[in-house]
């Protein structure tokens, strides 16, 4: 046989290529084959080429803006704390960095303005006045803890309220329509019942404006003025009770001495009688001006206390025969219940002081043969005075004043006894800088009992 050339048939191999998309069957030469596939490979360079452009593309400029855009919203959100954690470079770089700042600029005010709201809330609620902020259709936005104890209830009671349905008070309905009104402050005062208390309140209403002088609503503080009254209340009476206790032993003096000038001092038994009776009201009125030094010093606390270890018994029996004297005039039983040894570190002076008082006092309110009885005993850390009578008793309603200054349970009884009405006062003042308490427990028309606890030791000694 001859030789066969195969060369056409290498020129024409023949590659089948399975398509799944259908059963068709390609059949290509070779040569055509192999064109295609360098034109692939080609095409998949250059997409290889694309992509990697692409990708550094997003990584540089589309993956910065889109981290932005997030850090954006989570800002737009009030989520401060959020960040461009990836580092770039260029204007992309810029870019995140600007945000981050941006993010820790607020961050940083948005903490400022919550320390500043914290601090504005701590003094807005430890102010000794009460504080309402109503807006301007009269809706209450804010109360503060003082106005709560002034007027009662809590918070929620108020709040998103009109001020005229949670304060009945005419005067504040009237102080905030003025402030409304003629965009100025007013002040009102008024009375309030608070549990079984009366309070005196002192109103400033105030209006509030924006940056462009536009009405937003107004402020009320209130002052709880009742301690002031009060006070002024006993500034005016003690003025008043001074003034009378003065001018009666003063008249009393000028006109025996008058009377006695006039002649009546040829009679020698007037002339005696008066001058015991002058004698009597310089001495009461010297008694008074001596407690009512002794009361001033007591109370501008310029009182040093002498301590020194005494034994108590003793320091009763030194002033008992001083007390005895006067409770015998009215065949009064005065006892005393107290041990042979009872050491206390006090003011012996200050201590005979307060005794005195007290026992003088329950003398002064028994009627004749009645009883007083004095006990002194240790009560753990404590030294417990007692002063117990069978007296006219301290009316209930009188008893939470009955330590005030000049105030007499029966002022004709008081006056007649040489009283000053500032006995119990200084006995008070004693008994608490001695860092001690005092009691009352009385009963009309059956007697008086008052208790004393001191310290056996004071902290310091």
């Amino acid at each position: 046989m001859g030789s066969v050339n195969i060369r056409p048939f290498l020129s024409y191999l023949f590659v089948v290529v399975l398509i799944f998309t259908g059963m068709a069957v390609i059949i290509l030469p070779l040569l055509e084959f192999t064109e295609r596939i360098m034109g692939l490979c080609v095409l998949l360079g250059g997409l290889i080429v694309f992509l990697v452009l692409i990708m550094n593309v997003f990584e540089k400029y589309i993956k910065p803006i889109q981290s932005a855009a997030r850090v954006a919203d989570e800002l737009v959100q009030g989520n401060y704390k959020a960040r461009t954690y990836v580092s770039y470079f260029g204007e992309a770089g810029k870019l995140s960095n600007s945000i981050n700042v941006l993010a820790r600029s607020l961050q940083q005010i948005t903490l400022q303005e919550k320390m500043q709201e914290n601090q504005m809330s701590t003094v807005i609620d430890n102010m000794e006045s009460g504080l309402m902020l109503i807006d301007e259709k009269g809706y209450v936005h804010m109360v503060n803890r003082k106005f709560l104890s002034i007027f009662g209830s809590t918070e929620k009671d108020y709040l998103g309220f009109l001020y005229y349905d949670v304060l009945d008070t005419e005067k504040i309905h009237k102080a905030v329509q003025e402030a409304f009104l003629y965009e100025e402050k007013v002040k009102v005062s008024f009375s309030i019942t608070s549990g079984l208390e009366r309070k005196a309140v002192e109103t400033v209403g105030a209006p509030i404006f924006n940056d462009k002088r536009e009405l937003k609503g107004a402020v009320l503080v209130f002052h709880d003025i009742t301690e002031m009254k009060r006070l002024e209340e006993m500034r005016k009476d003690f003025v008043a009770n001074v003034s009378h206790e003065l001018k009666t032993p003063i008249t009393s003096i000028k006109g025996f001495a008058e009377t006695l000038l006039e002649g009546a001092m040829e009679d020698t038994e007037i002339r005696r009688q008066f001058l015991e009776i002058i004698l009597k009201e310089s001495g009461r009125l010297q008694t008074l001006i001596h407690d009512l030094l002794e009361l001033s010093k007591l109370e501008k606390e310029e009182l040093r206390l002498e301590y020194k270890e005494v034994n108590v018994p003793s320091v009763v029996h030194d002033l008992l025969p001083v007390v005895k004297q006067q409770a015998d005039k009215k065949q009064i039983e005065l006892t005393v219940d107290l041990p042979d040894h009872l050491k206390a570190v006090v003011d012996e002076e200050r201590l005979k002081q307060v005794l005195i008082n007290l026992l003088n006092n329950a003398v002064n309110y028994t009627q004749e043969q009645g009883k007083v009885a004095l006990s002194v005993f240790p009560n753990v850390d404590k030294l417990k005075i007692t002063v117990t009578d069978t007296g006219i008793g301290v009316p209930e309603k009188a008893q939470s004043r009955i330590f005030e200054r000049f105030y007499r349970v029966d002022k004709a009884r008081s006056r007649n006894t040489g009283g000053t009405g500032l006995g119990l006062a200084i006995v008070k003042h004693i008994v608490e800088a001695h860092k001690g308490s005092i009691y009352l427990d009385s009963k009309v028309n059956e007697g008086t009992v008052f208790t004393i606890e001191l310290p056996l030791k004071p902290e310091h000694f």
